[in-house]
């Protein structure tokens, strides 16, 4: 036999059936008590091991890179506080669907509970955040033990990437030694060969199916959509590996309802946008109490609202699309392919059990084109051209009542890094205001962009380490676009650029603090505001990128600085954007990673946010003249 001892033997069998089971790649962090699986995995000529020292760190490249793939990166770490750094990720993986597969090494029973030095209860270590929890026995030397092994890792695998999918946990216990030293007697020397090296293929070949109306039931649905004056599609964030736009397109096409894509849901941005009535701009014009009594028309002061709404992906991004679709009294259609709940308002009347995309290609050869109003799909194209007018300062509606323009604000750094983004790439945003100013100044584009953010549980943890774990799983260019607080908080995440060989292009909107609070009611209240809120820290990040190798550049993009780089507002704000714009695009051209911090004003910026909104808002709603 091959096997030194049966710890080796037990962890050579479960590595072997993750690459069964279709695994390439796992992100191990060093520890006594994983030795066995890590000496496994690096061993295997078939697997990629991504070394993180960081298990939080390492938790989140891993959710990173399934988020971009679609398929499952295991994790393997040591015992104690180790497996619980796993668990922000898991939080985020679940609510976001991500599979996630979690191989925590622990101490023998004997040793729980006990006092032993680094031992911890793992036991369901993550509570309900996991779709498959299992203790493992501890690594026995005999075919049954070893079959039971194998065929609990296949449905470790399969479950996490199921119609459920999402994280599983697998603690896996050792005793000493865990290193590959001979055991004599320890691995019997008439062990089936089937035991020891398993089946050709996964143990367990699992199927999956996907959940479906019957026919009855996807005719009548059809048929509500046929019925349908003013229908919507409105697409979430979606979970991996995400929805198929010609599907979608196909269902636009054969109901003439548009398209309201969030800038995660994998539909803003691609060549199908070309021919699929997308809307992008929808945050900057549906204000809140929009939606109203109606009468004959259906109209509230010239904006018709809809009637049917078929809802995919997760909760959108905005705030004001959740509240304006509430507001309407619509029929909302929320599909989900687990049959879970995601509509937060609580406003949805139907929940549709089925995988979006196979519904929407199924419902786009059953409907007839409805008897829908032939302006309805215009009003939204009209209102994005408007609002995309008003945004890039090609309106006269951008400026206030005394004439005066607006500046370079935060939302103009979002619209600078995407258009100057090579075809294809990956855009991670981080939460709080970048992926804000993403939804709401970034509309759709041909180009290919895959867009991602961490919109669980929607965190400022592991962003840099998601980022560079999805840039792992690809060969498109990688540009993550994170704010100051984000970047500190996972600021050694940064090791993965060298350790695991991901370049990354990392645009930091610096307001010194959280900017986000300026949203806020707080805002007001001062003290504690400034402190407690915002909290300001005054770092440099270019330490960092020295720290970490990354080529560092500098815009001050704070209105001090700005005083001469044009005669107006409009002019300055257009030259720092060029700068931003150029900046990305140089990063691209070069080899290696580089680090562009874009120094603002959170609350200039803020206040700026709020006058567009306005303007836009005039400008749709009101005299659509002034564009």
């Amino acid at each position: 036999m091959t096997a030194p001892n049966r710890n080796v033997l037990w962890a050579n069998a479960l590595v072997d059936e993750l690459v069964a089971a279709g695994v390439d790649a796992v992100v191990a962090s060093p520890g006594s008590r994983s030795t066995p699986l890590t000496v496994a995995a690096a061993g295997h000529e078939e697997l990629t091991v991504f070394s993180q020292l960081d298990e939080r760190s390492a938790a989140y490249f891993a959710l990173g890179r399934a988020r971009r793939t679609g398929r499952v990166t295991p994790l393997i770490c040591t015992s104690g506080t180790a497996a619980a750094n796993y668990h922000p990720a898991v939080m985020e993986a679940s609510e976001a669907r991500v599979p996630l597969l979690a191989l925590t090494a622990d101490r023998p029973p004997e040793l729980r509970d006990s006092g032993a030095n680094q031992t911890a209860d793992q036991e369901k270590l993550y509570g309900d955040a996991v779709r498959f929890y299992k203790d493992l026995p501890e690594p026995a030397a005999n075919d049954r033990a070893l079959r039971s092994l194998r065929t609990t890792v296949s449905r470790a695998v399969a479950t996490a990437e199921g119609a459920d999918q999402g994280p599983v946990h697998l603690n896996v216990p050792f005793k000493k030694p865990l290193e590959p030293t001979p055991v004599p007697g320890d691995v019997p020397d008439d062990l089936p060969e089937a035991a020891e090296r398993g089946r050709d293929g996964p143990y367990i070949d699992v199927t999956h199916g996907a959940p479906e109306p019957g026919d009855d039931e996807l005719r009548a649905l059809a048929a509500e959509l046929d019925d349908a004056d003013r229908g919507l599609i409105v697409a979430g964030p979606a979970d991996p590996p995400g929805i198929d736009p010609e599907s979608v397109t196909a269902l636009a096409h054969a109901t003439g309802f548009p398209v309201l894509a969030d800038p995660l849901s994998g539909l803003r941005y691609g060549g199908h946008t070309r021919v699929a009535p997308v809307i992008g701009s929808y945050d900057a014009y549906l204000s809140a109490g929009l939606a109203g009594d109606e009468g004959e028309s259906g109209e509230t002061d010239g904006w018709a609202d809809p009637d049917l709404v078929l809802r995919l992906g997760a909760s959108p991004t905005s705030k004001r699309l959740r509240k304006y679709l509430a507001e309407t009294g619509a029929d909302q259609y929320q599909v989900d392919p687990a049959g879970r709940w995601r509509e937060a308002e609580f406003a949805a009347t139907d929940l549709v059990v089925a995988e979006p995309s196979r519904l929407c290609a199924r419902l786009s050869r059953l409907v007839g084109g409805g008897s829908g109003e032939p302006d309805w799909r215009a009003q939204w194209e009209e209102a994005d051209r408007v609002a995309e007018a008003v945004h890039t300062r090609e309106s006269d509606a951008v400026r206030d009542g005394d004439g005066s323009e607006h500046g370079f604000h935060e939302g103009d750094a979002l619209r600078a890094v995407a258009d100057a983004l090579p075809d294809p790439a990956t855009l991670f945003v981080s939460n709080s205001m970048p992926v804000r100013d993403l939804d709401r100044f970034v509309g759709p584009t041909t180009a290919n962009v895959t867009a991602l953010g961490n919109r669980g549980v929607s965190g400022i943890d592991g962003i840099v380490s998601s980022a560079l774990g999805a840039g792992s799983g690809t060969t498109d260019d990688l540009t993550l676009v994170v704010g100051d607080l984000a970047l500190y908080h996972d600021s050694n995440g940064l090791l993965a650029v060298d350790r695991c060989d991901v370049d990354v292009t990392v645009v930091a909107v610096d307001n010194d603090g959280g900017g986000i609070f300026h949203k806020l009611p707080i805002e007001s209240f001062e003290p504690p505001f400034t402190e407690s809120f915002k909290t300001p820290h005054g770092l440099d990040f270019e330490p960092l990128s020295e720290l970490h190798g990354l080529e560092y550049a500098r815009i001050d993009a704070r209105p001090d600085a700005l005083a001469d780089r044009g005669e107006s507002p409009a002019d300055r704000a257009e030259a720092v954007a060029d700068e931003v714009g150029e900046a990305v695009s140089r990063a691209h051209e070069e080899a290696g990673s580089h680090l562009i911090e874009v120094d603002t004003d959170a609350e200039a910026s803020h206040r700026t946010r709020e006058r567009l909104a306005a303007a836009v808002e005039r400008a749709v709603h009101g005299d659509a003249g002034d564009v």
